[in-house]
């Protein structure tokens, strides 16, 4: 089996590091044209689009910001020709103890919603859009663990905002099926990324594998082919699903 991506645009948001960076690099080695999505880290974000070749550019954007966020499939679309996979990777884990202010709460929670929620469902929103005008699209939405179990009561925020990229990915499902529109949604545990460092660095890495099945912490790479088959259209069937790579914790 081959994964031929050929001729396809591909938007990756948080492409400059951890798993969109390994997103974008698999989408790329199977022929698509990537675009790089990032918010601050913009040599990083060129670095990924010169590895990835294939035509694959950078684009800038704040997904806290709603103009930025609203603008986004637009600059991609009007530069690439076209768009037809999406992948909503870019994501924050912002602490909110359960002791914070509520000054603190609220910036806590309203930054989570807007970057893990409200803009993946904003740029759906315009892919959609573009998908039905051309015939169709894939969107592969990265969710969490969290979505399912919950987290700590310091992420209880990012456990909410995931689990609505769930039931976010299942209503593009149900709702745009026969406009040849596929949504699937990935949940990784613990990943060996920046984001999680900060966690790791908090709790330990040993409470982040205690319950693991396997021997070792999930890396990207060990992500980034799934989200690549899933958009190659060899699984359209299962439009709607959520794929667990969380190194076997749920059976542990």
């Amino acid at each position: 089996m081959t994964l031929d991506l050929s001729g396809q645009t591909a938007l990756v948001t948080g492409a400059s590091r951890g798993i969109g960076e390994a997103i974008a690099r698999v989408l790329a080695e199977a022929g698509a044209t990537v675009a790089v999505h990032y918010a601050n880290s913009a040599d990083a974000a060129r670095a990924v689009a010169e590895a990835c070749g294939n035509g694959a550019q950078t684009f800038q954007a704040d997904l806290s910001d709603l103009d930025a966020a609203d603008g986004l499939i637009a600059q991609v679309t009007d530069t690439l020709g076209g768009l037809h996979v999406l992948v909503n990777n870019a994501g924050v884990a912002v602490s909110a103890p359960i002791d914070a202010s509520t000054s603190d709460w609220n910036e806590a929670w309203t930054r989570t919603m807007a970057v893990n929620l409200q803009a993946p469902e904003l740029l759906c929103r315009h892919a959609i859009r573009h998908f039905q005008a051309r015939g169709g699209g894939r969107i592969v939405n990265i969710a969490s663990r969290a979505a399912h179990r919950g987290d700590t009561p310091d992420y209880i925020a990012y456990a909410a905002s995931k689990a609505g990229v769930v039931a976010l990915t299942k209503s593009l499902a149900r709702g745009f099926g026969t406009d040849n529109i596929k949504a699937f949604t990935v949940a990784p545990g613990f990943t060996r990324t920046d984001m999680a460092q900060d966690f790791i660095d908090t709790y330990g890495e040993e409470y982040a594998t205690h319950d693991l099945a396997l021997s070792t912490l999930t890396e990207p790479d060990d992500i980034a082919p799934t989200v690549a088959f899933l958009a190659s259209g060899l699984a359209d069937h299962a439009t709607g699903t959520t794929i667990d790579i969380n190194a076997g914790s749920y059976v542990h």
